[in-house]
């Protein structure tokens, strides 16, 4: 088992490896940034939260059909630290992985991983393109329309705010407010001026 903790570098280059589509890569920064922004709020391990979220989706885009198992594979030869391989891991839970999310941590990815992508849909209709100008309410409204981002499993995000104890809206805001802050790594600034 490793235990040399992982910098960001590395899980950018890891992430780079393993993902050459622009939409996967984005994702990840997507969610890297919405890890980042709600640990800073809980007063948890920024880079660590981040770091998790920028390779939770590593081994997706070569092996979907061996999704979160490569990943625990590939992390291990590397040396990353169990508890890294083990929060990554649980975000498949129920889908393609028996590890069930225990910490905050892995809750926070379980519940927002999917959640990100009702927000980037949603932002992608607005006439600004963007995340910038975005409110809960607009996402709210997208969140009742099952046809609208129907890939997105809302009772995932749901089941993710439950264990966290947190009102969907309150996921919603801390998501838009944490991919506001990737919004140049994501295309999603738009042309909301100011």
């Amino acid at each position: 088992m490793g235990n040399k903790v992982p910098t960001r570098e590395e899980a950018l280059k890891l992430l780079h490896q393993y993902n050459e589509s622009d939409s996967l890569r984005k994702h990840a920064y997507s969610v890297e940034g919405v890890m980042r922004y709600i640990a800073k709020k809980r007063g948890e391990d920024e880079e660590k939260w981040g770091i998790i979220g920028l390779v939770h989706d590593l081994d997706y885009e070569k092996y979907p059909d061996q999704h979160c198992t490569k990943t625990r594979e590939i992390l291990e030869k590397e040396g990353w630290p169990e508890e890294y391989i083990r929060a990554i891991v649980s975000h498949g839970w129920g889908i393609c992985s028996d590890v069930e999310p225990k910490t905050v941590l892995e809750k926070t990815l379980y519940a927002i991983d999917e959640l990100t992508g009702l927000v980037t849909a949603n932002a992608m209709v607005r006439p600004s393109k963007s995340i910038m100008d975005m409110t809960v309410k607009s996402v709210g409204k997208k969140w009742k329309s099952p046809a609208f981002a129907a890939g997105v499993n809302r009772s995932i995000i749901q089941n993710g705010a439950d264990m966290l104890g947190v009102e969907i809206g309150e996921l919603i805001e801390d998501t838009i407010m944490g991919m506001r802050q990737v919004a140049d790594e994501t295309g999603l600034r738009g042309n909301v001026t100011g």
